[in-house]
């Protein structure tokens, strides 16, 4: 009896085999037994179907699939394997097909052996130069009936018209993952040896975020016209920057910035973060605060309550802007971060706490994208030449360029929390201060109001009042314990004098006032004899002074925990103060942190665009104090204290120099007329600035003696208005006189060479922003221009002034100080000075220092562009011989003297001989550096010889007296090597008379040499 067939249902192969061979007979076998092969009913429908098995889902050679199928009829089975790498999508790897025309409703399994392209699956070796890098790989399989058209098969072998199909990913290997072909071929020794070399170095590919931290160290802003500039490139990631391109019309980036907002906007708005673009327009995003009054009512009374909100305009796809602002304002005098998301035309804004919970939060959406190009132009964090910034410190601040996060996601946190603290307590502390002195001096001036409403009339009382004690508050209503916890503060008061009729009743003012004068009484006590002996004491009423809003106060704060300045070290409190000097616009703070971040010294990081905000503020400043006639300013000299001649030549206004020059101008010496205006003008030479008669002296030559120089000088000071009322017409007039005489063309280009501040300016705000094709942007480059305008401030040029008249008269306390608080600002001839008085009077220095002087500032001088040659040589000793605490290191020490020699020093060269003589050896690239040439000095003796001639060459007096050496050495062994050449004259197989003719040319040659000389 045949079994009944099994519909649609079909028996695993292996089962029908063990059906056909293992079937049990339950009788006698006769040739009417049934088969057991499945008869199929082919009236019923069957279902096509295809399967893939990889066992090991990886693109290898050795990669075996097993294909599982069925048809319904003939059929025809397609595999294909399509890849996609960084350069092309879809490209077959891999092809299989064949015909299955028997095995109709039989499930059928192959296996199929996959083989990949060398460069897919092999590592590069000396003949796959070029594997490439696989991002997928999907390997398709599909099945297609047979057909009797051509047309028809060719339509229905296609995957899309297949009547069954699959797929499956293989995972791509890296290619330093990969095993190396076996090509069975043999190189060459030579070719097999080069690859050797390189094969089994790995490239290192930089790591590439979206993420960049703009900001990593506290900037303080002043809320003036400066800030730090930051410009993006491209992504070398090309997957990031073809992302990036297409985000420009749809943008998608997040902003995070933490501030200490000291005041709200005094402008119409401020800069936070803003971008420009290189027709120098806001573009996207431009980020502000803004100015806005909120009128309050108290009683009868009406006041008006200044408010911060977040201003945020955008640049549109079509071209115009567009502009919202925040319900919410900006908190003062509390550390906060201000997140912002970008996602086509929606904002995201919210204000997070210090405890990163959020404390506001507002969307905008709008109906048009906006446009970003974060490369097309540069960012701006506070202010530039449009707008002012924000008075405020900036903390970290990131930037995700092409990524919208979400509050929880952004990983900005506030790293220095020690000083963010220390600028919290420092800001409370002196809001109490500055509600005690204003209370203090409105009680004083109240009081002194009534008194003479009583004394009006009686001319006696009156008079006591004006010639005796002055008024003072000794019943404070203060609580005892505010009294106690400032009781510097309440002493200072009550000895202080309110009397002044003109005193200013604005409270800001008369809290300025008084901070300045605390700071004069303890200036002038720490400039006095031992003056330095008291300078712990005197702390407290520095940081009085500077919460003031005095901030010279700062700066002298600044520089004593900074270097131990008769109290101990403490450099989270130098930074503090630095900040908050450098962001009450006080000129030697700022130029102090300009200086660090340029070198990276003193824990603070190396940051050329924070450095650059610094430093231009200052250049700005400088610019602008050239033109004030007031204030205490003098012209910055480089004056050395080893230098004599210079020293000599100081002099003061009752000196006999300047009573020379006088003399001399006053009997029409144009000479003398010129450098008396120009000592008068600028405070040159230890003379005090006068201005009005240095104009005097000006236009006296320039009538008198018409000499082009002088003519030029006065010119200028009247087209600019200096000291005399400006006459523009006047000065065009003098400037074509002097323009006739031959020597005044010479004058006007070298003071277009010399330094135009305005266009050094231009030229320095070009190099950071990088929007100018003629100047491309080089960060470096634009610090020291800036730095070399900053360095000419009058303000500093007085501090130095100071420091030299002190050292001149042997006040050495005074003059250390003064050197102490310009060194730090990062002048070169400060530092080399104060590092020679502190190794003059090591004692003063071991007292009241509590840094190593000497090396400190000795090693600042050698890390500037302008270091002299002696400062080269005193570091190369220190680190040969080895310094106090300091190891030796040679490599440095030959490193210093190379450069002396390199600076026009002979003694870099003689110091380096002497190396070679004690048995040390000179580094290739040093010689390299000094132009020696390795090659014909290969021997030490050759290059003691090189090294010994460029020293007494670069000495005229040395040259002389070693030719004459030379001259007589020669002479007295004449004789002796003459009668040697004679008895070993067979020996040397030499014409009879030949060794005496060529030593008697030489000789004649050496006679020659040393009297041309």
């Amino acid at each position: 009896m045949r079994p009944p067939a099994q519909p649609r249902r079909v028996p695993p192969p292996l089962l029908l085999l063990f059906l056909m061979n293992f079937m049990p007979s339950f009788g006698k076998e006769t040739l009417r037994t049934t088969a057991v092969t499945p008869q199929f009913d082919k009236s019923m429908d069957y279902v096509d179907f295809i399967h893939l098995n990889v066992l090991e889902k990886k693109v290898l050679n050795s990669s075996e699939v097993s294909v599982q199928y069925l048809c319904s009829k003939p059929c025809i089975i397609n595999l294909e394997a399509v890849a996609s790498s960084e350069f092309r999508t879809g490209v077959p790897v891999y092809r299989r097909r064949w015909k299955d025309e028997k095995n109709i409703y039989v499930r059928q399994t192959r296996q199929i052996h996959l083989k990949f392209p060398s460069i897919m699956v092999y590592r590069d070796d000396y003949i796959i130069r070029n594997s490439i890098i696989v991002h997928s790989v999907i390997l398709y399989a599909w099945i297609s009936h047979q057909s009797v058209s051509s047309y028809d098969a060719e339509q229905s072998e296609s995957y899309q018209e297949a009547v069954a199909k699959n797929y499956t990913f293989l995972e791509a290997v890296p290619p330093f993952q990969r095993p190396y072909k076996d090509h069975k071929v043999c190189l060459q020794w030579g070719a097999d040896y080069l690859w050797m070399l390189q094969a089994n170095k790995i490239p290192q590919c930089p790591h590439e975020s979206d993420g960049v931290q703009i900001l990593n160290f506290i900037y303080a802003s002043s809320g003036e016209k400066t800030g730090i500039v930051k410009r993006f490139e491209q992504f070398e990631n090309r997957e990031l920057e073809t992302v990036r391109q297409h985000q420009i019309d749809y943008p998608m980036f997040t902003v995070s910035i933490w501030l200490y907002l000291l005041h709200h906007c005094e402008k119409d708005l401020c800069g936070i973060i803003y971008f420009i673009d290189p027709k120098e327009m806001y573009s996207t995003p431009a980020i502000f605060l803004n100015e806005e009054d909120i009128i309050k009512c108290f009683f009868l009374t009406v006041e008006s309550e200044k408010t911060g909100h977040v201003h945020i305009q955008m640049h549109l796809i079509r071209g115009d802007d567009l502009a919202v602002k925040t319900s919410f304002s900006l908190p003062l005098k509390q550390w906060f971060r201000l997140d912002l998301s970008f996602k086509g035309g929606q904002i995201e804004v919210s204000s997070i706490g210090k405890n990163l919970k959020r404390q506001h939060h507002q969307s905008f959406t709008f109906r048009e994208d906006f446009y970003c190009d974060d490369t097309a132009g540069y960012f701006v964090l506070g202010g530039s030449g449009y707008v002012n910034g924000i008075e405020a410190f900036y903390g970290p601040v990131k930037y995700y360029r092409l990524n919208v996060l979400e509050t929880e996601q952004i990983f900005n946190p506030l790293h220095d929390k020690e000083i963010a603290e220390q600028i919290e307590h420092y800001y409370e502390r002196c809001m109490d201060i500055q509600d005690i002195v204003y209370e203090y001096r409105h009680i004083i001036r109240k009081g002194q109001l009534a008194q003479r409403a009583c004394y009006s009339e009686n001319y006696y009382i009156e008079q006591l009042h004006k010639y005796g004690e002055k008024s003072t508050c000794d019943a404070l209503t203060w609580g005892k314990e505010l009294r106690e916890k400032y009781r510097t503060l309440f002493k200072l008061l009550q000895d202080m004098d309110f009397s002044a009729p003109d005193a200013s009743e604005e409270e800001s003012d008369t809290v300025l006032e008084v901070g300045q004068r605390i700071f004069e009484k303890i200036a002038k006590n720490l400039s006095s004899v031992d003056g330095l002996s008291n300078l712990g004491s005197s702390v407290p009423f520095l940081v009085d002074s500077s919460c003031c809003g005095y901030h010279k106060a700062s700066y002298f704060l600044a520089v004593i925990f900074e270097t131990g300045l008769g109290v101990s070290v403490d450099r989270t409190k130098g930074l503090l103060y630095s900040l908050v000097g450098a962001q009450g616009s006080e000129r030697l703070a700022v130029m102090n942190l300009g200086y660090k971040h340029y070198q990276g010294i003193n824990n603070y990081p190396l940051d050329l665009e924070l450095s650059y905000a610094y430093y231009s503020n200052i250049a700005i400043k400088t610019s602008l104090d050239q033109h004030t006639i007031k204030g205490e300013q003098a012209f910055v000299e480089t004056i050395r204290l080893m230098d004599d001649e210079l020293l000599k030549a100081q002099t003061k206004e009752n000196g006999d120099v300047f009573m020379w020059l006088k003399h001399e101008a006053t009997r029409g010496n144009a000479a003398a007329q010129q450098r008396l205006a120009q000592m008068l003008f600028w405070g040159q030479q230890g003379v005090a600035k006068n201005p009005e008669a240095a104009i005097e002296w000006y236009a006296k030559g320039a009538i008198e003696t018409e000499d082009p120089v002088l003519i030029y000088d006065y010119a200028i000071v009247l087209f600019k208005g200096q000291g005399v009322k400006k006459n523009t017409k006047l000065a065009l007039e003098l400037m074509k006189k002097a323009a006739a005489k031959t020597v005044a063309a010479q004058y006007f280009y070298k003071a277009a060479q010399g330094g135009h501040i305005e266009g050094t300016l231009r030229c320095s705000l070009y190099y950071i922003t990088g929007n100018m094709e003629e100047f491309p942007r080089d960060p470096e480059k634009a610090v020291l221009w800036a730095k070399h305008i900053a360095e000419k401030n009058g303000y500093l040029g007085h501090v130095i002034r100071k420091a030299l008249n002190a050292y001149l008269e042997l006040s050495w306390h005074e003059a250390l100080l003064h050197y102490v608080l310009a060194a730090e600002t990062g002048i070169e001839v400060s530092q080399s000075n104060l590092a020679h008085i502190c190794e003059e009077r090591p004692d003063l220095a071991r007292k009241y220092l509590a840094i190593d002087c000497v090396w400190r500032y000795y090693n600042f001088s050698v890390s500037q562009i302008n270091a002299p040659s002696f400062v080269y040589l005193k570091m190369g000793d220190f680190y040969y011989y080895g310094y106090q605490n300091q190891s030796k290191d040679l490599e440095l020490s030959v490193r210093m003297y190379a450069q002396a020699a390199l600076e026009g020093d002979s003694q870099g060269f003689f110091n380096l001989a002497l190396l070679i003589e004690e048995g040390n050896s000179i580094p290739s690239y040093i010689l390299d550096h000094l132009e020696i040439d390795q090659a014909l000095h290969s021997g030490n003796t050759s290059l003691l010889q090189e090294l010994y001639y460029r020293y007494i060459s670069w000495e005229p007096f040395f040259y002389q007296f070693w030719l004459h050496l030379q001259y007589t050495i020669f002479r007295l062994y004449l004789p002796i090597i003459l009668l040697e050449h004679d008895q070993n004259r067979h020996r040397l197989n030499l014409p009879q008379g030949a060794a005496v003719r060529m030593l008697q040319d030489q000789c004649n040659k050496m006679n020659l040499l040393y009297q041309m000389t």
